[in-house]
């Protein structure tokens, strides 16, 4: 079985230190080796050499949390610019309100 990557967002980062994740933002800012995402808030994105961002684009990231709440990329993926993010992010609270469905709390 593989690894779990819950969904979350940007006041989800706290709970999730040290853990893969899945993040579905939008890019607000392109700083060479870092990113800016705005998925529920704010976030730093680490990238890596395969990490290839449009700013204003929505992208789902994989990666995983580091100890100051930054996000180390491992995979993303764009989604152009059609994206609900309200809809998006409420299906994110969902699977925290009904955690014991989509992952196992820590």
């Amino acid at each position: 079985m593989t690894e779990a990557t819950p969904r979350i967002l940007a006041t989800h980062l706290e709970q999730f230190q040290h853990q893969t994740v899945r993040i579905l933002g939008k890019v607000t800012q392109l700083r060479g080796e870092t990113a800016v995402l705005e998925a529920g808030g704010p976030l730093t994105l680490l990238l890596n050499r395969d990490s290839h961002l449009t700013l204003n684009h929505a992208v789902e990231i994989i990666g995983k949390v580091d100890a100051n709440l930054q996000v180390k990329v491992l995979a993303s993926t764009d989604f152009g610019t059609d994206i609900d993010f309200v809809a998006a992010n409420a299906v994110v609270e969902a699977t925290h309100r009904h955690r014991e469905i989509f992952y196992e709390a820590n």
